[in-house]
């Protein structure tokens, strides 16, 4: 298969990837046999994984590696999870191929994964560390969505600066079962823990107003 990204491309993303702190795991699952955009994710996170010392990545297969899948409550395929420096998982899953616009939410991941400092004022974190609650963020996007990168990397933030947030990209043709199940008709959406949505790239606050009716 030829590389997924140009010359050009992995130049820019080379770049962009320079701000990086510390080391990041990617943890890759597929299974052999039928996998809808298995090998284009497994050959996209090797070409980014090759353009920054700080990337390393891990291929495992969900049937073989049933325990490893469970422990970061992985059930599809493809789907990845990003470890920091530690090893430690910090709720950051991508469900599908982050390719097209998505890659701009892949990268930003992965910046911030690394120790970058999250640029908020004070009574925004204070607000993000106030969740006390367990928190399942679902934002299903489509690749050609130019408004969708944006709540990915909003509702990743929320899952690195606390550890009771969890949250996942979902790619919504790859699992299109999902998308039927959450009625999904427009993009972004997102689902938190399967009762409130939302629509569209909405600003941090409007995540927290939503994770703060829980209460």
């Amino acid at each position: 298969m030829a590389n997924l990204l140009s010359q050009e491309v992995s130049e820019q993303i080379k770049k962009a990837l320079e701000p990086m702190k510390q080391a990041v795991k990617m943890v890759l699952f597929t299974k052999e046999g039928e996998c809808n955009t298995c090998k284009e994710t497994h050959q996209l996170l090797t070409e980014i994984s090759a353009l920054n010392d700080n990337i390393s990545v891990e291929f495992k297969d969900i049937e073989k590696d049933q325990k490893d899948a469970a422990m970061y409550g992985i059930d599809a395929v493809p789907t990845f999870v990003m470890l920091d420096d530690k090893d430690e998982y910090k709720g950051v899953k991508f469900q599908g191929i982050p390719a097209g616009h998505e890659i701009n939410s892949f990268l930003s991941a992965l910046i911030y994964m690394s120790g970058v400092e999250f640029q908020m004022d004070a009574e925004m974190l204070e607000r993000i560390k106030k969740i006390d609650k367990p928190v399942d963020i679902k934002v299903f996007v489509t690749l050609s969505c130019p408004h969708c990168p944006g709540a990915v990397s909003t509702a990743h933030s929320l899952a690195m600066l606390n550890k009771n947030v969890q949250a996942s990209m979902i790619e919504s043709q790859t699992f299109y079962d999902l998308s039927m199940k959450y009625k999904v008709s427009g993009v972004p959406k997102i689902i938190i823990n399967d009762t409130y949505e939302l629509l569209g790239n909405q600003p941090i606050d409007a995540f927290l107003k939503e994770i703060e009716k829980m209460a």
